[in-house]
């Protein structure tokens, strides 16, 4: 979502592509790297207030349910596509297009080419992001069917279509740098001037846990993004998983400085159109059962389709790092 600068200077991080590169030296590249970066992968992929979830994340595996219902099916698909949810994964697909060059520039500068470009793009693939979104999404709103109408009825109001709009909006506007430093400065006085605007989007913010939740979601994607480095063979098999937690867990307090310096001047920048009435009303349904249950549904969801990415880019950026094909 917002382009973030990278750390200044390429010290400690590995040059060229060969594969005698250290594991430690490679460790030291992606730490310094890791806590800047990442961050804006996850970021970008939470929409709405959507909360992520602690570190460490674990699939759960061989757990047999049953499917929703046809009524229900067709329920979530209506909601699906009021809340535009095709030209969320769009924007987030061009972040990600975005977050690819960038970590090119970091680990393997001007070295990746149009492979690495290629691979970039398989891995945000839109169309295979959707497919799982929706079927995450899906199962997770199946357990509560009947919130599925009061959701539907407020992103399908005038306020609600009007709410997604500028959020879209928003997020492709903070693609440009200049426009994500405006969104600062608006911010910035924003809260000199400590009008009734500010106290609204703080509660916002607390209605969705959104600081503490993207600090854990923004520690989970650098989580598998080592883990994929580890898979592709980055580090040699120097690093342990007590390392890379140990690690991860060392940049929270550099992840949530940034997670707040990202949040608000994005809530300014959406949400300024909106009355102090009309943000309250959003706020109101996102303190609200019903909206609590969508915001946890598609926090997994969209956990279930960026934590599969993250740890894919880990693993090209492993090969691409030691010359292998990717």
């Amino acid at each position: 979502m917002v382009a973030e600068h990278m750390h200044d200077g390429q010290q400690g991080q590995p040059e060229g592509r060969g594969s005698d590169l250290s594991g430690a030296a490679v460790w030291t590249g992606v730490h310094r790297m890791l806590g800047r970066v990442m961050l804006v992968a996850v970021l970008a992929a939470v929409p709405f207030g959507t909360v992520m979830h602690p570190l460490p994340a674990f699939a759960q595996a061989g757990v047999v349910e049953e499917g929703p219902s046809a009524g229900v099916i067709a329920e979530i698909e209506a909601l699906v596509q009021t809340m535009q949810i095709a030209d969320i994964i769009e924007i987030l697909r061009e972040e990600g297009v975005d977050y690819g060059a960038k970590l090119e520039a970091d680990m393997f500068p001007n070295a990746g080419g149009q492979g690495w470009d290629a691979t970039v793009g398989l891995i945000y693939d839109a169309t295979r992001m959707q497919d799982a979104l929706v079927a995450a999404l899906s199962r997770e709103l199946a357990a509560a069917p009947e919130d599925i109408a009061a959701m539907q009825a407020f992103f399908g109001s005038e306020l609600g279509q009007k709410v997604l709009k500028l959020e879209v909006e928003a997020r492709r506007t903070l693609l440009d740098d200049d426009a994500e430093e405006a969104a600062r400065i608006a911010w910035e006085d924003l809260r000199a001037d400590g009008t009734a605007r500010v106290a609204l989007l703080e509660r916002f913010v607390a209605a969705n846990d959104l600081v503490e939740s993207n600090v854990m979601g923004a520690l989970n994607a650098n989580l598998a993004f080592y883990r994929g480095m580890q898979e592709g063979g980055a580090f040699g098999g120097e690093m342990t998983e007590d390392q890379m937690l140990t690690d991860v867990w060392g940049q929270e307090a550099d992840v949530r400085q940034q997670t707040t310096d990202w949040l608000y001047p994005y809530l300014t920048l959406a949400y300024g159109p909106l009355t102090d009435d009309e943000l309250q009303e959003y706020i109101a349904f996102s303190e609200s059962a019903q909206g609590q249950v969508l915001n946890a549904a598609l926090f997994v969801a969209f956990d279930e389709v960026f934590t599969p990415i993250s740890r894919a880019l880990g693993v090209a950026v492993a090969r691409q790092m030691q010359g292998q094909d990717i």
